[in-house]
């Protein structure tokens, strides 16, 4: 008997699995807002990012094809040279927002303390 896979079967693993990555979340977060270029979300990402590396524009391009896979964002290409590509978020993407601004929530509630004793032990 074959064994069924976990990501089929379980709603809270494949979740999981379609919002794993670093960026994911932060760029679903960004594009709230409305469309935005390529630029513009590795800027968004850039900011506020205390001691972090910049992200690699190889991982941001992975992160965005996953998102635009997983039925998050729409990618709309002009045609254009240079090139212009706008990315925005679909209808599921948009019902997704109240997800992340809940665990932004969460965080600023649970996090937020933590954060502030762990800078004031350094």
């Amino acid at each position: 008997m074959a064994k069924a896979n976990p990501a089929r079967t379980c709603p809270v693993a494949a979740f999981q699995k379609m919002i794993s990555g670093k960026y994911k979340l932060r760029i679903v977060w960004d594009l709230k807002d409305g469309p935005r270029r390529y630029g513009e979300i590795r800027s968004g990402l850039l900011r506020g990012a205390s001691g972090s590396a910049e992200i690699t524009p190889r991982v941001l391009s992975r992160e965005l094809k996953a998102l635009t896979e997983s039925g998050l964002i729409d990618r709309k290409d002009f045609g254009e040279v240079p090139p212009k590509v706008e990315y925005r978020l679909t209808r599921k993407g948009k019902s997704f927002v109240p997800v992340v601004a809940a665990i932004r929530e969460w965080g600023e509630r649970n996090l937020g303390e933590a954060a502030t004793f762990a800078d004031a032990a350094e």
